[in-house]
């Protein structure tokens, strides 16, 4: 697979497709444009209140995440029929995945065979793992293996296979010359699918965060609570995964029974098939999003404009609503949480603590060495090709997948027994939380390689032997890892924090919010003058507010608006009751 033939899907199916695409981006985008509101609302409030310290000590490094270009030959199953066939692979520092059909085809400026963002991908290196994970796709003609082209090719012993393996899109088989190769390859793709998956978790962006929250909301106004892996990705990918998501189900029930073939032939039709339904609603949820940038660019300039002169008054009106309804559901909230959260909490917050100090842990020992490295080649040659070589490798440490990989093992040992303890409460985003934990553990040791070379770069001088100028190094090495404990301590208090609300919290408003029903039935509109169908609280006194979002905002009131308050309250109150809980199990 790897050859990309005329699309399976019909006129009519495209059609169709476009319409679902056109219903989600109509049903999404009301909701989009509260959180942006909302977004704007907090980031004022945040910039119009007290100031309070990052506490953060490390400098923030300004380099951006990445991963190092990596390339070589491989052989790729590919073509109809397909066949292993030798190609040159290259996977750039985006992370984005690209094949060539011979090296000077690459070098000299050459069309790809074929390329694909690495976004949802996971990556498996055992060819029985990967046929299990194909039989499982088709469990129903499992009895039936006549032996057809894809059954055959793939049951011939590979290797050092690379499989990367797709919910909604086709499968991408390679294989490597030596294990040496294929264990390179595996720390590159492994890198790029980390990179490209948690591009908006990584954003800074108000928009960013208003998207995610965007996609929270309108899930759970479909039903859906519990957190999952669905917002790996840019925003076009995420809102793909989405529909595909609701799509499949029905999906496979009209169009598996009728696939040609049998067996893994059956499967890989079927990946083929799930690969061009997947092409044709990211096409349309990027136009969509696409068209919508102009909208969402005045839409964010005019709130900036409007909401900054009355943020105080829609803060005291937003709390005042907010404060209602957390009186409301104090009872059922310290009802909840005794009977279902409280006899889960201490295992799930202990289990967190350790994947994410095991893989500090690992960083600050890395951080030690390479210090000490340089510290040893200054004393041994303070000029010359090998010391700035040293400086430069030091520097590349956050981007270095090898030497990185021992933190990321460390994130990723607690999988599975975090994963048994988070699933009754409906999450299933383990693979976000593993990232969550990698991504920080890199930030982490960018943020302390950056402000070591800083201060050694303020402390060392020419008129510095090399005693002397090793003797200040191993100062900035005291002072750094200083700093890093610090920033280490709040890190992961944050991200216990973080990754608890993502766990329990959806869990606990999916158990409150039947009983709100009735809140529903509160026009945002009434008594308290706030804009219907709108995430953000405007008053009615703020005409040019109210006017600006009422244009953007469904006219009905939607219960995502209750969602969103509820949301918002709960945790307040979760961390109010569990919060102390939490922080004595540190």
């Amino acid at each position: 697979m790897g050859g990309r033939p005329s699309s399976p899907l019909d006129k009519q199916q495209r059609q169709h497709l476009r319409g679902q695409v056109d219903t989600l981006l109509r049903n999404f985008l009301p909701c989009y444009r509260g959180q942006l509101a909302a977004s704007v609302l907090r980031q004022i409030s945040r910039e119009l209140g007290p100031q309070e310290p990052t506490g953060s000590q490390l400098l923030r490094s300004k380099k951006l995440p990445r991963v190092r270009e990596h390339r070589g030959p491989l052989t790729q199953l590919r073509g109809h029929p397909p066949r292993w066939q030798p190609i040159f692979c290259v996977l750039r520092g985006d992370g984005r995945l690209e094949w060539f059909s011979h090296k000077e085809e690459y070098e000299n400026g050459g069309h790809c065979l074929g390329s694909t963002a690495l976004t949802g991908y996971t990556l498996l290196t055992s060819q029985r793992e990967y046929l299990r994970l194909l039989d499982a796709l088709c469990p129903e003609s499992l009895g039936d293996h006549t032996q057809e082209e894809p059954d055959s090719l793939l049951e011939v012993p590979v290797s050092f296979p690379l499989f990367l393996q797709h919910p909604f899109r086709r499968h991408l088989c390679f294989s490597a010359a030596t294990r040496e190769a294929q264990h390179a390859w595996r720390l590159a793709l492994q890198g790029g699918i980390r990179l490209q998956g948690t591009v908006l978790q990584r954003s800074q962006a108000p928009a960013a965060r208003a998207f995610l929250d965007a996609v929270r909301l309108y899930r759970q106004h479909q039903g859906h609570f519990g957190d999952d892996d669905v917002t790996l990705g840019s925003d076009a990918e995420v809102l793909t995964a989405v529909l595909m998501r609701e799509q499949l189900p029905a999906l496979r029930a009209q169009t598996l029974p009728g696939l040609r073939g049998a067996g893994r032939a059956r499967a890989w039709a079927w990946t083929e098939l799930l690969d061009a339904v997947h092409a044709a609603v990211l096409a349309g949820a990027s136009a969509g999003l696409c068209a919508f940038q102009p909208e969402k660019d005045e839409l964010l300039a005019s709130l900036e404009k409007t909401i900054r002169p009355d943020v105080d008054q829609l803060l005291r009106q937003r709390a005042r609503v907010a404060g209602r309804l957390r009186t409301d559901i104090r009872g059922p909230l310290e009802s909840c949480l005794r009977r279902e959260v409280d006899p889960q909490l201490p295992r799930v917050v202990q289990t967190l603590l350790r994947t994410v100090e095991a893989s500090l842990e690992a960083v600050r020992t890395l951080l030690a060495q390479g210090m000490d490295r340089l510290s040893h080649r200054l004393r041994q040659s303070p000029s010359g090709t090998r010391l700035r070589r040293e400086v430069y490798s030091f520097g590349e440490m956050p981007w270095d997948l090898a030497l990185m990989q021992t933190c990321y093992r460390e994130a990723e040992r607690s999988r599975g027994r975090l994963g048994q303890l988070a699933a009754p409460f409906g999450f299933l985003g383990m693979q976000s939380l593993v990232f969550g934990a990698q991504d920080l553990a890199q930030q982490l040791m960018a943020d302390a390689v950056a402000t070591f070379l800083q201060l050694a770069d303020q402390c060392l001088t020419t008129a510095l032997n090399c005693d002397q100028a090793a003797q200040r190094l191993e100062r900035v090495r005291g002072r750094v890892l200083k700093k890093f404990k610090s920033d280490s301590g709040l890190a992961q208090r944050r991200f216990i924090r973080g990754w608890g609300l993502c766990i329990f919290l959806p869990f606990v408003l999916s158990q409150l919010e039947p009983g709100c029903k009735k809140m529903r039935k509160l026009r945002l509109s009434g008594k308290e003058g706030l804009v219907p169908g709108s995430q953000t609280l405007v008053p009615r006194s703020s005409h040019s507010a109210h006017r600006l979002l009422q244009e953007h905002s469904g006219a009905e009131s939607s219960p995502t608006s209750i969602l969103f308050l509820l949301d918002k309250c709960l945790q307040v109150e979760f961390l109010g009751q569990n919060g102390c809980a939490i922080f004595r199990l540190l």
